[in-house]
């Protein structure tokens, strides 16, 4: 398996990946079993993030396994509603006991791993990927889940052993926002 930024020519096959596995496309027990990611991240929109240095992908000799976006919150075009209310809150979440917007931040997500690869390792690897790729640029990546998806709390709190700093809501839905530390530079 090979972890790497993102090629433009990528986009396709991330945009499916991304298009089966979001909240619309799943059930309610394949959303519980499984997680979900949401927001409206086209082909278009993927292709931007790969040209911006701001995706990441786990290749299978060609076959996209998984992908990780990583950015800035405040480059995001166009930004999403739980983004702009991540944005909103960032003083009353706490890292290591300072407002998360004293501290340089990457934004985490979304994390997507094709069905036939989940359990063995690509969400670790790719999250491994992202922290080197932080490195030197933020003190600490940062994520938002909503609380309904417990099968991503699981893996992102319990697996991978990122940081609860606290919550917020948007329109009645609770999110729940982790964070790891980036290695300094």
């Amino acid at each position: 398996m090979e972890y790497r930024a993102a090629l433009a020519a990528d986009a396709p096959a991330v945009a499916g990946l991304f298009a089966a596995n979001h909240h619309d496309a799943l059930s309610e027990e394949e959303r519980s079993r499984q997680g979900f990611v949401q927001g409206a991240l086209d082909e278009d929109a993927l292709r931007a993030m790969a040209e911006a240095g701001g995706l990441l992908v786990a290749d299978d000799g060609g076959e996209i396994a998984g992908m990780l976006g990583l950015v800035r919150a405040e480059s995001v075009p166009g930004p999403p509603p739980p983004v702009l209310a991540l944005l909103r809150a960032q003083d009353s979440l706490l890292w290591h006991g300072r407002p998360l917007g004293a501290v340089r931040w990457l934004l985490y997500g979304p994390v997507v791993v094709a069905a036939a690869y989940r359990g063995r390792g690509i969400a670790r690897g790719l999250f491994t990927t992202a922290l080197k790729a932080a490195t030197g640029r933020a003190e600490v990546m940062v994520a938002f889940i909503e609380l309904t998806n417990r099968a991503s709390w699981t893996v992102h709190v319990d697996g991978l052993g990122m940081t609860p700093l606290g919550e917020f809501d948007l329109d009645g839905r609770a999110y729940g926002v982790v964070g790891a530390a980036c290695p300094a530079a």
